[in-house]
């Protein structure tokens, strides 16, 4: 049976006021704003409570790889959010990714991925698990039907991004969990596009969720962070992955992050209202092959996207007429927006996904995932929506 569709406005309210409330520290005579442990290593009053703490019998830090203050804050804050017990954040999205997989994932496994996904975790899939002896398969994003002809008896886990960079495809998140609980399987969902304002994979069936920080968490294009959040049983594994290999996140990104989770709500509604309006402006424009936007009714999957989705998120796509040297002269003539592989920032961003992200994937791998020589991503900003319209307008023109 399919999990209730998005949560009640009254539930991710209470989540979002209760991460906002969250401090480092809590005692009252402190500062308003969080501190921040920029510290490598903690002190003990005496040697037995040195001993208690690395012996796990009570609480404390002992080395910020492993733990820290400002870190917690972080982890704690995106957890309320997503509504996950726990969470362990990372250096980069990417180790975060990575965590999430080499903690679970051992020799002679196999993970189902759908292949619309972002390009360096495909590099990791298939160029890195390997070699770890975990053997992969990809799955259409868009048939169901088919992925469960595709598990195996060592299938461990099973990987999606939604919305899929950059296709925007919408992956149905209760119909993916529904087959992980019926297969006993990891259920590990990519929420870097939607933000956990958008979308809660963990309320439709996730075991696993994991962020690119960097992106519209952070949403002023300053720190790299990563997060794998969950319930308390598995972010353990996470934790005791990380704290040997090392992808620790600086305190001070995590601080950085943990502010920026404050403005979160209101940063993503504006995101998100700027791109639904540039997607219907640009809809059925005549340089434009096609377009897709999460909330337009022309997109393939809007009923799924409707069902599991609080926003349609801040990224529009769209394939121009004329291909490759079309997508150039685009990029070449705009004048406000940046030019820039990242996404997620107050300033609109524009990108050719063929030349840049998805490169090193073969030309009939992108194909397969609709990545067309023409197709241009654009992370819609904080600007005005008519400054950012008659940008993008000027540059299709």
């Amino acid at each position: 049976m399919a999990l209730p569709p998005i949560l009640p406005n009254n539930v991710m309210s209470q989540r979002i006021t209760q991460a906002i409330r969250i401090r480092a520290d809590q005692t009252p005579e402190r500062e308003h704003s969080s501190p921040l442990y920029l510290t490598s290593s903690f002190c003990y009053e005496d040697a037995e409570q040195m001993r208690a703490v690395f012996a796990d019998e009570e609480p404390g830090n002992i080395y910020t790889r492993f733990s820290n203050p400002t870190v917690q804050e972080f982890t704690d804050r995106l957890a309320a959010l997503e509504g996950a017990e726990t969470g362990f954040a990372t250096a980069s999205g990417m180790s975060a990714i990575f965590a999430s997989f080499l903690a679970f994932l051992k020799q002679g496994d196999h993970l189902l991925v759908c292949n619309a996904i972002f390009g360096s975790t495909h590099t990791v899939i298939t160029k890195f698990l390997p070699k770890y002896g975990i053997d992969h398969t990809y799955v259409s994003t868009n048939d169901p039907a088919s992925w469960e002809a595709a598990i195996r008896p060592n299938t461990k886990m099973f990987f999606l991004e939604t919305p899929t960079n950059p296709g925007l495809d919408i992956v149905d998140l209760a119909a993916a969990g529904a087959l992980c609980r019926k297969h006993n399987i990891l259920f590990n969902v990519d929420n870097c596009f939607a933000t956990p304002i958008g979308q809660t994979p963990i309320d439709f069936g996730a075991d696993l969720v994991v962020h690119s920080a960097t992106k519209w968490i952070d949403g002023q294009g300053r720190v790299l962070g990563g997060a794998v959040l969950g319930k308390k049983a598995l972010i353990h594994e996470v934790y005791l992955f990380c704290r040997s290999s090392g992808p620790s996140i600086s305190p001070f990104n995590a601080w950085v992050l943990s502010r920026s989770l404050e403005t979160l709500d209101v940063r993503m509604e504006r995101h998100s209202g700027n791109a639904l309006y540039i997607a219907q402006q640009l809809e059925g424009h005549p340089k434009i092959a096609s377009l897709r936007y999460p909330f337009l009714p022309s997109h393939p999957q809007y009923e799924i996207a409707k069902r599991q989705m609080r926003n349609g998120g801040g990224i529009v796509c769209f394939d121009l007429k004329g291909g490759l040297e079309a997508g150039r002269q685009f990029l070449d003539s705009l004048q406000m927006l940046s030019l820039t592989a990242n996404l997620g920032d107050t300033r609109s961003i524009a990108s050719h996904p063929a030349s840049t992200t998805h490169a090193k994937l073969t030309e009939a791998e992108r194909a397969a995932v609709g990545i067309t020589p023409g197709l241009i991503r654009i992370s819609v900003g904080l600007e005005h929506r008519d400054d950012i319209l008659e940008d993008i307008k000027k540059g299709l023109a």
